[in-house]
């Protein structure tokens, strides 16, 4: 018990060191991403070829020719993160201009791990009806949108709408990333304890966005409805919960889902599951080990609460669990959505794609967990790949790519060699500038 003990001070000393390097190093640097050249600029006399007079031509060909703007300028590769503020990471409403550190962040792991231009925009409203009227107007600027900590119901609607009235790729990271690096954990989670997704029994503990997205994206991979149980603050749910009539995605969920109606809390719902796929409130100790021991045989927990997961790898081990994954990388099996919007979005705007379908996010799913097994290196402690390889996001490109593709969604048809060589161009360019820019001194080091 000491050993746990010692463990566990020197795991929190060590999550607690980001935070302390972070205040150091923003200030630092004043923010994380800029805008840089992309042209070659030889002498001041080629700025009457990038700007006027001779960029006038280029405007009248694509006023003649509007999808011209995909081939005279960067807004393929451009994408919007937008954010309101509203549920900023664990943190809550806590405003647009505190949550622009975050979505800065975004910006970053979008370029140096999908060659992605991505910029950091946060409104200075919390109305449905205004997100959505101002992203429509960014959409000339940009190749796609990244919604990003938005509160929920109201991320629903807002990602609906766009996507129903847009013809850019629009993503809810916190619903789709999520769910589809979760599905790609349970993929090979499954393998390993020889299970298929047809017969397991699911608990998804924490009914926001985040799981909502998890479990929908579950069931179109096979998993059958009523072996779903949902669990929020007040309980499961089930079609006695009239309390959720007005909230649109939890209703729905109450009647699809649930086959044995189970009433009851989290403990009343894990008995005899073989998953559980907990987005809920940071812990420790939110789950009791009690509770996951009552779950069956080589039972797999997920447990992605940030900055704290809802209970100690280590106790979901003791308490019987298989396989367990944390949001965490100071953690085996880290289930985090960097791993997914990088590569998908490359692969999305490589082909000019009008939408990312579900179908396109379980290609990724796909692809991530194909590259864990094909590395050779998949097992107990290693479900996915990790953010320091490359490769993985360069096949998730692909995979997303060619599915678009095939569902006729995509502007520029690619071939599976054309999208590898954009992908891999894009990407390794993107790195290798960090590097070049850190050693020439332009970015110093700290």
């Amino acid at each position: 018990m000491s050993d746990i003990k010692v463990s566990k001070e020197e795991l929190l000393k060590k999550a607690n060191k980001p935070a302390e390097e972070s205040m150091k190093l923003h200030p630092f640097y004043k923010g994380k991403v800029e805008i840089v050249p992309k042209c070659c600029v030889r002498n001041i006399d080629d700025f009457a070829i990038w700007y006027t007079p001779g960029v006038a031509a280029v405007c009248k060909d694509i006023q003649a020719h509007p999808e011209k703007v995909y081939e005279h300028t960067n807004k393929g590769n451009m994408v919007a993160v937008v954010s309101d503020g509203t549920r900023v990471l664990g943190l809550g409403d806590i405003g647009p201009e505190a949550g622009l550190p975050v979505m800065e962040g975004k910006g970053l792991i979008f370029k140096y791990l999908g060659g992605v231009d991505a910029f950091p925009i946060c409104l200075n409203t919390k109305d449905p009806a205004e997100i959505i009227k101002t992203v429509q107007y960014l959409a000339p600027s940009f190749g796609g949108i990244n919604l990003e900590d938005i509160s929920q119901p109201k991320c629903f609607d807002i990602l609906d709408e766009l996507r129903r009235t847009m013809t850019i790729p629009v993503w809810h990271d916190d619903q789709q990333g999520t769910a589809t690096v979760c599905l790609a954990g349970l993929i090979n989670a499954l393998k390993i304890v020889k299970k298929n997704i047809k017969d397991v029994k699911i608990v998804l503990f924490g009914a926001g966005a985040a799981n909502i997205r998890i479990g929908t994206l579950y069931m179109h991979y096979g998993a059958k409805p009523e072996n779903l149980v949902y669990v929020d603050s007040k309980g499961t749910l089930h079609k006695g919960r009239t309390d959720l009539k007005d909230h649109r995605e939890k209703w729905h969920m109450c009647q699809v889902t649930n086959g044995g109606q189970i009433v009851g809390k989290i403990a009343d719902a894990l008995k005899g599951a073989d998953v559980l796929s907990a987005a809920s409130t940071p812990g420790p100790d939110v789950i009791k080990k009690e509770w996951v021991a009552t779950m069956n045989k080589d039972a797999i927990c997920f447990l992605t609460a940030n900055p704290i997961p809802e209970m100690w790898p280590w106790d979901a081990k003791e308490a019987g669990a298989r396989v367990v994954a944390t949001g965490r990388s100071d953690f085996p099996n880290q289930v985090n959505n960097s791993l997914g919007f990088p590569g998908i979005f490359r692969g999305a705007l490589d082909v000019q794609a009008k939408t990312i379908t579900d179908e396109m996010c379980v290609a990724a799913a796909e692809a991530l967990a194909g590259y864990a097994v094909t590395s050779g290196k998949m097992g107990e402690d290693y479900l996915l790949p990790h953010m320091d390889e490359p490769q993985v996001y360069i096949e998730e490109a692909v995979a997303v790519g060619l599915k678009a593709i095939e569902q006729g969604v995509a502007r520029k048809p690619l071939s599976e060699k054309e999208l590898r060589a954009s992908a891999e161009f894009l990407i390794k360019r993107a790195i290798k500038d960090v590097d070049v820019r850190q050693k020439n001194g332009i970015v110093k080091l700290p």
